[in-house]
């Protein structure tokens, strides 16, 4: 039962820090990190005690959580990344509700927490659910700016459009066994086998931004950096693809499953990579490489080393993470995230060497962290078929083209009689986040020695893949092909994607306008029709009753008054006449009653004579 701590602990922490209001900074980073750290404690606890905990609902029904290799290391790497982040966001963010951010991004890791150590669809859903209700929060955090509500609701109507897919496989399971354990996916065959595996595919899509989801993720950059950093690298977007990964050794056999995976995730990588060169906008560049190197994850998984897409995926974290924060620091220092517009590496000495260091992961470059996953990546694809390595080595081209163009477009040197865009320049505390995490990625820069590399597969308990000399050579060619057109770019067309066709395209090459008309506008259409029926059809029809309900009630109030107040108004009158009758027999003459009394005595003797 003690594993439940694990996401209890920054659910129940980061519920209560976000109540708080008004306190310091100093403050909210004590309790941010304390937190934080504390569920690290716990992580590293349950994995290396093998922790379970399994809570009984109902008969039937029951809610489990373990750890597993590819668990326990996501377990161990989300609260490290997430400690880093939230304390940058503790000291740079603006001031105005710092407490609720704060809180929400704890309570957020929580959530992400109970994902990875799930051990069923149920308590999977519980907190897939959670990390979808913190991104829309957490994007609409400054909703006093109207843009920002409207962002964080597109966001969260995409992603739960996703949900929909988890929510069948979750029903089909447990119709077909009566559980929600992953095992007994496993267990399962014909239609329900499809419904599960493309269920858990089409959510797992949604959340991680791939195709045809991806737009979302531009609409999401209305959060504040820190939230961009910890929502890609260590919580929802990134849950995407653990949950294939974590589950494909129950979905492998279903069929038609990994080949999927694979044409979702290249497609992805290939178009969020074209995407990414041509962006202008610091934090859009970042999130368009952020749904091309999941699609990397993607593609890992469906060629059956869903290891390998665990192992680029922490490696993605500690470096993608310090690049948005960068982003958040050159936007805030020049007022402005248009890439042609910054150039801060004269004003940002050390946040430019700073960023570099993750560049050179999310390029792929020899010798960084994010080359060493990529290149395995490269391998895992070379084992099913070469055209689909060289696909993904194109996608490395893009990788080194987009990672170019931010570093020399954000951070390069402008000339020393150019004005200063600097208005605030961050303090060393301020740079404490971004510079841990990029130590971070330094430190498994190592995995390119063997000895590293094999302790870590063996963690994940995974084989690495072996690929051909000659395939890592033209990988390695490729990558500096792209950074020679990053470089191109740089020079020659500084303002790409700020106008013209290139704008259009940086919008995800028109798929938002393309969702637009195939989806949007029909089902509003739909919609406003199902209204006006609703209003002609419906609406008239109760109108109607509500109409002739009126009437009868008119009618009956009416014949009422006259029933109830016709039949004592009635006997009055009736009264008043025979009294007034009875009036006239009393004269006052004795002969007149005389004669009545005679006449009486007649008519009473006549009765008694018939009555004989």
């Amino acid at each position: 039962m003690t594993l439940w701590l694990l996401p209890l602990v920054p659910i129940i922490a980061g519920a209560f820090i976000a109540t708080l209001g008004d306190r310091s900074r100093l403050s909210l980073g004590i309790m941010a990190v304390a937190t934080l750290a504390a569920t690290l404690v716990l992580a590293l606890l349950g994995v290396s005690q093998d922790w379970t905990a399994t809570l009984v609902w109902t008969d039937g029904i029951r809610l489990s959580a373990a750890f597993v290799p590819v668990s326990a290391a996501v377990a161990i790497m989300v609260p490290t990344v997430a400690i880093a982040v939230v304390f940058h966001a503790t000291q740079n963010e603006n001031k105005t509700g710092l407490a609720r951010l704060i809180g929400l991004m704890i309570l957020f890791t929580g959530g992400m927490e109970l994902v990875v150590v799930a051990n069923d669809l149920l308590t999977l859903l519980i907190g897939w659910e959670l990390i979808g209700a913190c991104s829309w929060a957490l994007i609409s955090h400054k909703w006093r700016q109207i843009d920002n509500p409207q962002s964080g609701l597109y966001a969260f109507v995409t992603t739960r459009t996703g949900d929909l897919g988890l929510f069948a496989a979750l029903m089909a399971l447990f119709t077909a066994t009566g559980s929600f354990d992953y095992a007994g996916i496993q267990n399962l065959g014909g239609p329900l086998q499809w419904v599960v595996g493309f269920g858990i595919l089409f959510s797992a899509a949604s959340k991680a931004g791939q195709v045809p989801f991806s737009p979302w993720l531009f609409r999401a950059m209305a959060g504040p950096s820190s939230v961009s950093a910890l929502l890609h690298a260590a919580t929802l977007v990134a849950a995407g693809a653990y949950l294939v990964a974590r589950l494909h050794p129950y979905l492998a056999e279903v069929p038609g499953f990994e080949t999927t995976a694979i044409a979702i995730g290249l497609t992805t990588a290939l178009a969020g990579g074209i995407t990414g060169v041509l962006q202008d906008h610091a934090k859009r560049l970042l999130a368009a490489s952020t749904s091309a190197q999941l699609g990397f994850m993607f593609v890992a998984v469906g060629a059956g080393y869903p290891g390998i897409a665990v192992l680029h995926m922490i490696v993605h974290a500690t470096f993608k993470a310090p690049l948005f924060l960068s982003a958040g620091i050159a936007g805030e220092a020049a007022g402005t995230y248009q890439l042609d517009r910054l150039r801060l590496g004269r004003e940002l000495p050390v946040v430019a060497i700073i960023t570099l260091v993750a560049v050179a992961g999310l390029a792929g470059l020899v010798g960084s962290a994010g080359g060493w996953s990529k290149e395995e990546i490269v391998k895992a694809s070379e084992h099913t078929g070469f055209w689909l390595a060289l696909s993904v080595m194109a996608g490395g081209t893009l990788s080194a083209a987009y990672a170019t163009r931010f570093q020399l477009l954000a951070y390069g040197r402008r000339d020393k009689d150019a004005d200063s865009r600097v208005t605030t320049v961050p303090g060393w505390v301020a740079l404490i986040g971004i510079a841990a995490l990029s130590a971070m990625t330094l430190i498994l820069s190592l995995l390119w020695f063997s000895p590293v590399a094999e302790s870590a597969a063996a963690a994940l308990d995974i084989i690495l893949p072996k690929g051909s000399p000659l395939v890592f050579a033209l990988s390695l060619l490729l990558v500096f092909i792209g950074i020679a057109i990053g470089v191109y770019l740089v020079r020659y067309r500084p303002a790409l994607g700020a106008t013209g066709s290139s704008a259009a395209a940086s919008d995800w090459l028109g798929l938002p306008k393309l969702i637009d008309i195939v989806l949007i506008q029909p089902a509003d259409a739909i919609a406003r029709a199902a209204a006006r029926a609703d209003d002609r059809v419906v609406d008239r029809g109760i109108r109607g009753t509500a109409a002739f309900g009126d009437w009868l009630a008119r009618l009956g109030d009416r014949f009422g008054e006259a029933a109830t107040d016709g039949i004592p108004e009635g006997t009055a009158r009736l009264t008043e006449m025979f009294s007034h009758d009875l009036r006239r027999l009393q004269t006052g003459l004795s002969h007149h009653y005389y004669a009545y009394i005679i006449g009486g005595v007649f008519i009473i003797f006549a009765i008694l004579v018939v009555g004989a």
